[in-house]
């Protein structure tokens, strides 16, 4: 028969590992809404465009010739790269 010191150790364990299943569970949560977003096209857009913005007033400030077409190079460049970079991952896990 179990003393109640065992009783009241075994309730407090099982709580704490609820507790820490539940924390478990909130981290995977939390990491699997921030690879949806590094995902999403609205970050990869948000970036281009940024990229996009930043090329052009620095190319602008430096009288680059048509930086409005030239401002596209990295902004384009980086739409690929993100294209790219998931088949090279499949590629680098599998190895």
């Amino acid at each position: 028969m179990k003393s109640n010191k065992e009783k009241i150790y075994n309730t407090n364990t099982m709580n704490n590992n609820g507790q820490e299943i539940q924390a478990i569970i909130d981290r995977n949560k939390r990491v699997e809404r921030d690879k949806a977003w590094e995902r999403s096209i609205t970050r990869r857009g948000s970036i281009a465009l940024f990229t996009y913005i930043t090329a052009y007033i620095y190319m602008r400030i430096n009288n680059v010739e048509s930086p409005e077409m030239q401002a596209l190079i990295p902004a384009v460049a980086f739409i690929f790269s993100t294209l790219t970079l998931p088949p090279l991952k499949k590629w680098w896990l599998e190895r």
